[in-house]
């Protein structure tokens, strides 16, 4: 019997693991029906309008920048994004398609490229990861944008770009302060990753997270999401008890 489940759940996972992050996406925005709200500010969002999905009244946000340095409107801070929790570069670093490129990443001119875009195509693993819906999270198009791939940080100045958004960036530093609530699931995710995909963690990482998981128990709607992806992906995180 135990074998049989151990086959049946390696068959699930053959058939459900997906290695497209377009096709991720377009699954987040089924599991998240019924709880479309921002990661980090909580902001409510809807399809109706792509040009203004963000109900900034629903969570006071204000965007740091209406319109960018070319006098446009800054369209990002009125949409919704995919974001990687861990950013591509964090994990993406530990492949050599990405800090040294490879001998297919090269372009229709002869130019070699590496980063994300050569990983994308020439490596499995690293498509896994890129599209694991455990990752991501539907953020302000403009908070995931000045987020980049900046690591989180809780003791940084609290200046209040960002309204009543509790979102603070120290670009100079490259750090990110985000609301403490949200230590949990950062933990757990970080957690996720060192294990399914040995993701790499400092002994002080791992004892941070590992506090964390514990201090910020998830709550109904992170054990909600945990399920839904497991349906469409064939595994939970299973941190997230």
């Amino acid at each position: 019997m135990k074998l049989l489940l151990s086959l049946l759940l390696l068959t699930t996972l053959l058939f459900s693991a997906n290695e497209s992050f377009s096709k991720s996406k377009k699954d987040l925005r089924k599991i998240y029906k019924g709880h479309q709200e921002t990661i980090y500010c909580g902001c409510k969002y809807n399809y109706k309008d792509k040009k203004n999905m963000i109900d900034k009244s629903s969570c006071g946000y204000k965007p740091r920048n209406e319109r960018t340095r070319k006098g446009n409107i800054n369209k990002r801070a009125k949409r919704i994004e995919w974001e990687h929790l861990i950013p591509a570069e964090n994990f993406g670093r530990q492949f050599s398609c990405w800090r040294d490129g490879n001998s297919e990443c090269v372009n229709s001119k002869g130019k070699s490229f590496k980063g994300r875009r050569c990983c994308t195509k020439v490596n499995k693993e690293y498509r896994l990861m890129q599209s694991d819906m455990h990752n991501l999270f539907p953020a302000v198009g403009e908070l995931n944008a000045d987020r980049s791939n900046f690591r989180f940080d809780f003791e940084i100045a609290k200046p209040n770009r960002y309204g009543k958004c509790v979102f603070e960036v120290n670009f100079k530093q490259k750090r990110v302060k985000v609301k403490e609530n949200i230590r949990g699931i950062i933990a757990r995710d970080y957690l996720y990753f060192n294990k399914k995909y040995k993701m790499k963690l400092s002994r002080q990482e791992l004892r941070k997270y590992k506090s964390w998981n514990k201090q910020y128990p998830p709550n109904l709607w992170e054990i909600e999401r945990n399920k839904r992806i497991a349906k469409k992906q064939g595994n939970l995180n299973q941190f997230i008890k």
